[in-house]
């Protein structure tokens, strides 16, 4: 921002230098300095459009104008060397000059969008790997941290998109009056922070916003639609609406629960009931990762250690819950002790 606006100073500073001689005449500098913020409105719309523009659509662009130059090039010189007499050759040869670069331009940016040539974003066709080796993070994911810990252990790989209106976000969080709110926002930024200090990710900040819709998960949606990405979140809602509407989520704490240890009915494990069940006369106890197991007759045994037998596993989106009976007998028998 600093930076363009010291380009429009600039530009209005020319303006005034190049035509010092009109505006010595009456209100000649409000014109020369008119010129110059219309210049600089120019030049900094031109520059917006090629930021936002594919590399891929900037390369068919250039080659087609480059074709459509040189097409013309040769067409206005066989004209003049063929009729060099006919008076409407310097107009016909402008003409030529006009059309062929334009057509070139716009069969260049159609042909190399078609082709998919780079893989960028948009470029190519759904579901085509290159594209979709970016991905969009949310704030939910952000703020978690673990999507840090995946990158370091190169699982993470390709472009994480981080749109402005998830870091204006965070950022409102961060500056929350409410302590909570204010550490979880300032949690999001620091990991941020580490994942662009790593060497192989590769973090963009996209500035394209979609000021007609309101809520953030609509614009993630509907930016990961447009990019042709996928989306990381821990946010079950976002990740239902996105599935709905054709775009892949790569959920957190989907990963996570895919990646717990395998318990399988029968099997024996040594647990901590730490609280009554909801059921009369069940405890409760956890595994290392969290998981909920549900022990029956095991209330009298709670802020105690007990050998169990698994019965059952019962798996949801939400996560897995394993439920258990007390073992009978253990004298003599090694149970492995649960990882929590």
């Amino acid at each position: 921002m600093v930076l363009r606006a010291t380009f429009v100073v600039l530009c209005i500073v020319l303006s005034l230098a190049l035509f010092s001689n009109s505006s010595e005449q009456e209100n000649g500098w409000i014109w020369a300095a008119a010129v110059g913020v219309v210049v600089a409105g120019i030049v900094l719309g031109i520059e917006y459009t090629l930021r936002q523009a594919k590399p891929g659509v900037l390369l068919g662009g250039a080659a087609g104008l480059a074709c459509g130059l040189l097409l013309a090039g040769l067409a206005a010189w066989a004209l003049s060397t063929a009729v060099p007499d006919f008076e409407a050759v310097p107009v016909l040869g402008f003409l030529l000059l006009a059309i062929f670069p334009y057509l070139g331009l716009i069969y260049g940016v159609k042909i190399f969008t078609a082709a998919g040539i780079l893989g960028q974003p948009g470029a190519l066709e759904a579901g085509s790997t290159a594209s979709m080796s970016n991905k969009i993070l949310d704030t939910s994911v952000i703020i978690d941290g673990r999507v840090a810990d995946l990158c370091e252990t190169g699982f993470l790989e390709g472009a994480f998109i981080l749109p402005q209106f998830i870091l204006n976000e965070l950022q409102h969080i961060a500056d929350s009056s409410d302590p909570l709110k204010r550490g979880r926002g300032r949690r999001g930024l620091d990991v941020l922070n580490k994942i662009q200090k790593m060497v192989d990710i590769e973090v963009r900040i996209v500035e394209e916003d979609f000021p007609h819709i309101k809520e953030v998960d609509s614009k993630i949606v509907m930016l990961a639609k447009k990019m042709n990405a996928r989306v990381i979140t821990n946010d079950l809602n976002l990740s239902k609406v996105a599935e709905l509407q054709g775009v892949r989520v790569m959920n957190i704490n989907e990963l996570c629960n895919a990646l717990k240890p395998v318990v399988l009915p029968g099997e024996q494990l040594r647990v901590f009931v730490l609280k009554e069940g909801k059921e009369a006369g069940q405890g409760v106890a956890y595994l290392d990762d969290g998981t909920m197991i549900v022990v029956d007759n095991a209330k009298r045994f709670i802020g105690s250690t007990v050998n169990v037998v698994v019965t059952s596993v019962l798996q949801t989106q939400a996560g897995r819950m394993i439920f258990a009976r007390l073992k009978e007998e253990t004298e003599g028998q090694e149970v492995p002790v649960a990882r929590s």
